[in-house]
């Protein structure tokens, strides 16, 4: 377990970074949110009339005046889009940096296996990101309980759930490119995550293109639809979990077989 261990020491600092800047920006619009409770009737009828707008965060379906509604919308986007960046630049990062850092040679000199090297790599992302997630979602439950408001545990959970799997995803899928890049791929992974974001926000807008919810690792995170339904989209989390499964996959066959630059 060495590989691992210094897999988790070397992303130490970029998952502290993330995971307090997350979590600093949920509390604090958690924390805000008495101060605009009084207001937020007005404001809820105000942001369900603005069309697509609406519509493509899912304001039309909720009640942006509760504290379900409001967590499911601002502190649901800092989440989704933060924690899919940290997801995508860990697990992109992961195989590609032994080129690009020039230790490819070191490392395979040792008595190693190529795929105990990737399956090390592999469970120091998954980790990151779960100890990430639980980090968050402990910071949420204490920060609603110290406003005095009443965590609704079923959405929550449902919602935190969702949202660390959409973050799994993304990582697997990045974690399959990383196998097949030897520089910085980093631009890769935030803008594949862009790209998914603003997918499901094309897939709330229009009926037509309702299937791009199939697609992106969002469309079984929209907030209004777990916290209405109290349940996930299933079929999404399914598609979503075989194109984790296929990404992890693509990186042990490709990476096993690699001509590793020194």
């Amino acid at each position: 377990m060495t590989i691992l261990k210094h897999e988790l020491k070397q992303n130490k600092l970029s998952f502290i970074i993330w995971t307090v800047a997350i979590a600093f920006f949920m509390a604090a619009c958690i924390f805000i949110y008495p101060e605009m409770k009084n207001e937020m009737d007005e404001a809820s009828k105000l942001f369900s009339q603005m069309g697509f707008f609406s519509s493509a965060f899912g304001m039309d379906k909720i009640n942006f005046g509760t504290i379900k509604g409001f967590y499911s919308v601002e502190c649901g986007n800092i989440l989704g889009i933060g924690g899919a960046f940290f997801a995508a630049i860990t697990g992109i990062t992961a195989l590609m940096k032994e080129e690009k850092e020039r230790t490819a040679e070191f490392l395979f000199t040792h008595p190693v296996s190529r795929k105990n090297v990737i399956t090390e790599k592999l469970i120091s992302v998954l980790l990151l990101i779960i100890m990430m997630n639980v980090i968050i979602f402990v910071l949420a439950i204490s920060s609603m309980a110290a406003i005095g408001e009443k965590v609704f545990w079923t959405e929550l959970i449902l919602y935190h759930f969702a949202q660390l799997m959409m973050q799994l995803e993304i990582a697997g899928i990045c974690f399959g490119i990383s196998a097949f890049i030897s520089r910085s791929g980093i631009g890769i992974g935030i803008g594949l995550t862009a790209g998914f974001y603003f997918l499901n926000i094309l897939a709330n807008i229009s009926d037509k293109v309702d299937f791009l919810k199939y697609i992106t690792p969002y469309g079984y995170t929209n907030g209004s639809d777990i916290i209405n339904d109290k349940a996930i989209d299933v079929p999404c989390l399914v598609i979503g979990m075989i194109l984790m499964i296929i990404g992890i996959i693509a990186a042990y066959a490709k990476y096993t077989k690699k001509d590793l630059k020194a």
